[in-house]
């Protein structure tokens, strides 16, 4: 089984996942690197199953919808890091999916933006559609800084910084729960743990073993079906009304969680590369009979 690894930069969960498929004897592993890549449209690609790593959520898309139509397996696909990558379109698809979210609003100048901020309530949370690590966010507790924070973000160079997208703030117990789903099923959780309201783990969020109930499993499952993920991380927060899903991560980052859980989240990813890889050649070979 051919299978390329998306990547640009190397961290600790690509270097397991390299080191796993390794000792697959069955797999043949390509490091495909976005910064030196060259693709073109044509129709061949020498790979089996292309999984994305690539902390670049731009060029990861353009690459897997290139590899995709090319007849590649990706994994995840076009569509699931599109819809996943944008916090905008993560929570329409959560929504649409009857999956309990945070209230949000979206606004595009400053001015509607204050408007939807008073209209919430304090406090509210301010993020980039397109951010990760919990990096430019705020908390916005009153108009003062609201009015300061708006400003200061119209004028960041990023198109994505003229989105204003606002979360309801919710009031969470010093900490928040990831879950790992594969191919339909949750296979371990974590709760991060933090003092600070952000806790994510590149904010110094600390994992400790979460149980996968039923509800959560079920919620889980739910929300990488609303965004067609196949291999995903949910992020979730506990209220008085059960949990709600607040973010969905493709390329997830896992380091973090493995010093809590028990699966071995590396191997899963790989096992099911090659089944996927299988069950796709299988469907080529069905469509050539």
């Amino acid at each position: 089984m051919r299978l390329g690894l998306l990547l640009s930069n190397i961290r600790l969960e690509e270097k397991l996942l390299i080191q796993e498929a390794q000792r697959r004897p069955d797999v043949e592993l390509t490091l495909v690197d976005s910064r030196e890549i060259v693709l073109d449209l044509q129709n061949e690609r020498s790979l089996d199953v292309l999984l994305d790593r690539d902390i670049s959520q731009s060029r990861a898309m353009h690459a897997l919808q290139l590899f995709q139509n090319s007849g590649v397996k990706t994994i995840n696909s076009y569509e699931a890091v599109r819809v996943g990558g944008d916090k905008l379109l993560t929570s329409k698809a959560l929504h649409d999916a009857g999956i309990h979210t945070p209230r949000v609003r979206v606004a595009f100048t400053p001015e509607s933006a204050l408007s939807a901020i008073e209209e919430m309530g304090y406090p509210v949370v301010l993020k980039p559609v397109d951010g990760s690590w919990g990096r430019l966010m705020a908390k916005i507790e009153n108009r003062i800084a609201a009015e300061a924070i708006l400003e200061h973000k119209s004028h960041l160079s990023s198109y994505f910084h003229s989105v204003f997208y606002l979360q309801e703030w919710i009031q969470k117990p010093g900490r928040d729960i990831r879950a790992f789903v594969i191919e339909g099923e949750t296979i371990c959780a974590a709760y991060r743990v933090s003092d600070h309201w952000l806790t994510n783990a590149a904010r110094g969020g600390r994992a400790m073993e979460c149980a996968v109930t039923p509800e959560l499993h079920q919620l889980c499952v739910r929300a990488a079906r609303a965004v067609s993920g196949e291999c995903l991380a949910i992020d979730l927060m506990e209220t008085s009304n059960g949990f709600t899903v607040h973010e969905v991560n493709c390329a997830m980052e896992f380091k973090e969680s493995l010093k809590a859980v028990k699966a071995d989240i590396p191997a899963r990813i790989i096992d099911y590369c090659i089944k996927a890889a299988r069950a796709a050649q299988h469907q080529k070979e069905y469509q050539h009979v």
